[in-house]
């Protein structure tokens, strides 16, 4: 097994500000040349991380798992699925990262699990009324012959929330039919779970993302929303703050009550962040403390519009809500479910500069900050994949589609070799790439100063020389209309210009370390710029 990160690594608090790299296995790097990214191509991309300047790498799910949903319906939590390697190889990816000086977050899917994990194929066997059956959430349908689903709840990939089996009974699942929620009012679910963690947290993991954390404990009497699709307003969406009677119920702090006490229990700052979307900062607040959770993710950033009052005001909410459990709070531009923000702030050269700018202002702000693999390479969204090829569940529901930004990374040559995806002789990377791509490998970038990979090296690389920057507090500055300006102790101003006009930096600072774009002739800050001065 790999080594423990305490014996390497040190710092409990190393997750108050660390600058944590989201990969999403399928799609980072192919070690074996089949066409699917593993775990032995993390582990060969590696020095490349290290000099990126991340603090962690979070992998997406790489367990046991027929993909039904790119891996967040797990078949089994203890193994790694063939496609992605084995327990072996993430030992030694395990072990090459501690040496290097980088952690290991991994995820976990705790409200469901896949159609094909054990204990669902022994429910599925046992009957209605079975203790198997009890492990999972199976219920009568309504109507006379009970052909109608128990309630009105719907999937968050679009149409019913329940399937029915030949039996006649019908059985939950918040997202795919291949997605089971589990019952987590039976003590034999808790116990596994707790179980799971230790085994992780037994190989060396550093912490753990916790999905859909919000969504375990279902509301008493599993009572019906009361709208549907059919009444023209979705009842959820995969971001999102709604209430509902299957979401943020009160019951799931007691499950995180449970955790928090393993985490402890092992030395070197264990951690864990929740994915909880929830209606208000009060309710995102208790997820986080010294009794539960160390950080939530805040969805509001990447939400964002490109406009300075919208960033503002969601600056200070999200710093505001910290503030109430003592805890960091995290920022976010992209990841596995939203869009690349290059594509969401515009089209062509104007939403990667703006995207370049907003990476900028994100890493200034005290916290930490998860980023998407590929976003250093200024990656777009992939939009015109053809539809045959996509496997994302909810665009079979729904027409939409996260295949884009899941899109297989380019590392060198052309696309006539999978752009480097894998080794010589490769199999095509299991989606295809854009052959516009070629300027955006990481082998283009490499040597030119003013690439987008570049930009984040250098970023991480003020991040950790500025005293300033990770930790603490900011004080905003008077700025013109349209610019944040502010200042982070001791020693440093950022100012991002979301204006349409440029910028005097004369007031602010009397050197720039860093600017997201160059300056104009006269040393004024353009439009869609972000930049760093000493104070």
């Amino acid at each position: 097994m790999a080594a423990p990160a305490e014996t390497i690594l040190g710092n409990d608090d190393w997750w108050r500000d660390a600058v944590v790299y989201q990969i999403y296995p399928r799609s980072f790097a192919d070690g074996d040349g089949d066409g699917t990214g593993d775990l032995r191509g993390v582990r060969q991309k590696l020095p490349y991380l290290k000099d990126l300047g991340i603090d962690a790498i979070w992998l997406s799910p790489f367990y046991t798992s027929p993909l039904a949903d790119g891996g967040y319906d797990v078949a089994d939590y203890r193994d790694v699925d063939p496609r992605f390697g084995t327990l072996a190889d993430f030992d030694e990816m395990t072990a090459d990262a501690h040496a290097l000086g980088i952690r290991i977050i991994v995820d976990l899917v705790p409200n469901h699990c896949s159609d094909e994990h054990e204990w669902f194929q022994a429910a599925l066997a046992a009957g209605p009324g079975s203790a198997e059956r009890a492990l999972f959430v199976f219920r009568d349908g309504q109507g006379e012959q009970g052909e109608l689903p128990p309630n009105d709840w719907e999937s968050i990939f679009g149409g019913p929330a329940w399937t029915r089996i030949p039996d006649g009974q019908w059985y939950l699942h918040l997202f795919d039919p291949g997605q089971p929620d589990f019952n987590w009012e039976h003590p034999a679910v808790r116990a596994e779970f707790r179980d799971i963690l230790r085994f992780w947290l037994d190989r060396g993991v550093d912490g753990f993302r916790i999905d859909v954390a919000h969504g375990m404990i279902k509301a008493d009497g599993l009572p019906n929303v009361g709208r549907t699709s059919a009444d023209g307003e979705r009842q959820v969406v995969m971001i999102g703050n709604d209430t509902l009677p299957y979401f943020d119920q009160d019951g799931v702090h007691e499950i995180y009550r449970e955790w928090r006490p393993i985490l402890d229990s092992y030395a070197g700052g264990r951690m864990a962040v929740a994915e909880a979307w929830v209606p208000d900062a009060q309710r995102l607040a208790r997820y986080i403390g010294s009794d539960e959770l160390h950080q939530a993710f805040n969805f509001d950033f990447m939400m964002a519009s490109w406009d300075a009052e919208s960033f503002r005001t969601i600056i200070d909410k999200s710093l505001a809500e910290a503030d109430l459990v003592g805890a960091p709070t995290t920022w976010v531009l992209s990841n596995h479910d939203k869009h690349r923000h290059v594509t969401r702030y515009g089209d062509g050269d104007l939403g990667l500069a703006r995207a370049r700018a907003g990476t900028l202002l994100m890493l200034a702000l005290p916290g930490s900050a998860y980023l998407y693999n590929g976003e250093e390479l200024g990656l777009n969204e992939v939009l015109d994949l053809p539809d045959e090829l996509r496997e994302d569940p909810a665009f079979r529901r729904t027409g939409e589609s996260r295949d884009g930004c899941r899109v297989p990374l380019p590392w060198s040559g052309g696309a006539e070799t999978g752009f480097g995806f894998g080794p010589a002789g490769s199999a095509r990377p299991w989606l295809p790439q854009p052959a516009s791509w070629a300027a955006l490998t990481a082998e283009a970038q490499e040597n030119d100063p003013a690439s987008t990979l570049n930009l984040y090296r250098s970023a991480l690389r003020v991040r950790k020389e500025q005293p300033g920057l990770g930790g603490g507090t900011l004080t905003w500055l008077d700025s013109p209309t349209g610019v944040l300006a502010l200042r982070r102790e001791p020693g440093l101003v950022v100012v991002a210009n979301v204006s349409g006009e440029p910028v005097d930096l004369a007031s602010y600072g009397s050197a720039v370390l860093l600017a997201s774009g160059p300056l104009d002739g006269d040393g004024r800050l353009p439009a869609d710029t972000t930049a760093y001065l000493t104070a």
